[in-house]
């Protein structure tokens, strides 16, 4: 019994790993078709991704409060976040994978 509990824990482990790496490829590959254009420049105040000094005080709002705000849209005082990135085609699923991308390479 110890054997299966055991091998089941690896199975999760090993899985645990797959997802991830299919997540980050997902929120890349959302971001590079979709956000990057305005994340990359800077344009309408978006904080550039990878800038730390930027992201810092967004991401200590929490993960919950970016993507909500990525899905919603967010109108702030340097400048505005359309919903969903401008596009309404985008799941929730895939704002979500987006933002974890970004925020991955900012923090």
């Amino acid at each position: 019994m110890s054997r299966l509990v055991s091998a089941a824990f690896c199975a999760l482990f090993v899985m645990s790993f797959s997802l991830t790496d299919a997540n980050a490829a997902t929120g890349k590959a959302i971001y590079d078709a979709n956000c990057a254009a305005c994340h990359e420049a800077g344009i309408m105040g978006a904080p550039k991704t990878g800038n730390k000094p930027a992201w810092a005080p967004r991401i200590a709002q929490g993960m919950n409060v970016l993507v909500d705000k990525s899905i919603k849209g967010y109108q702030g005082k340097k400048g505005m976040m359309p919903a969903k990135g401008g596009n309404p085609k985008l799941t929730n699923a895939d704002v979500k994978a987006s933002v974890e991308y970004m925020v991955g390479l900012s923090k």
